[in-house]
């Protein structure tokens, strides 16, 4: 495998943990969360933010459409870092171990643009990409092959020269047929091992 010119790294479980259900979980009975969720597809609803809808007012919409639910569902807007939260620590390192060796890093994340505009003061780390593919102001999610041609036309770099980390099965399938190297994360240590044998880090830089 050649050495990747640039990381593109996913967001979402890859450097901040994403578990909305978590979240509910703290503030109701888990038999009425998984009831909510089960009568409510509420990841769709987050999905039509991630493509762009406005945020505050996709919530609140879908609230207001469901009277049992209103309060509970509001809490998707009103606690959204709540939901969003923590940042997986080893994953940041990798991330700025990356800079630190002049490797471009690049973000490629499903995000609305409201949320992502929220989330920054609360990460610094997601001001330090040297590019950034935010879905919800590109108006295209992930796994169309849209956004990742736009990747590919903006950075000006080949395909195959691109590693990505993503921990959705079909995101990663969608840049493998584009030609882009792929890492199907599911925690920091294996990605910091992917890192290492590619020789984009060292062992004690990917620690």
């Amino acid at each position: 495998m050649t050495r990747p010119e640039a990381v593109v790294f996913d967001i979402g479980n890859v450097l901040i943990q994403w578990q909305p259900e978590r979240f509910y979980d703290t503030v109701m009975s888990p038999g009425d969360r998984t009831r909510m969720f089960a009568e409510i597809d509420l990841h769709a609803m987050n999905e039509a933010v991630d493509a762009g809808a406005p945020f505050r007012a996709t919530i609140y919409d879908w609230a207001a459409r469901h009277p049992e639910w209103t309060d509970k569902i509001r809490l998707w807007h009103d606690n959204w870092l709540d939901m969003a939260s923590p940042a997986i620590p080893q994953s940041v390192r990798l991330l700025r171990a990356l800079k630190a060796r002049g490797v471009p890093v690049f973000a490629l994340t499903n995000f609305g643009d409201d949320t992502f505009a929220h989330a920054v003061p609360h990460y610094p780390f997601l001001a330090e990409f040297d590019r950034l593919y935010v879905s919800g102001r590109l108006k295209v999610t992930k796994p169309d092959p849209r956004i990742y041609a736009i990747v590919e036309e903006d950075s000006g770099i080949a395909p195959g020269q691109l590693l990505f980390a993503d921990d959705r099965a079909e995101n990663i399938e969608a840049a493998r047929r584009r030609g882009w190297q792929v890492h199907h994360f599911d925690g920091p240590a294996g990605f910091a091992a992917r890192l290492v044998t590619l020789g984009l880090l060292n062992e004690e830089e990917a620690a």
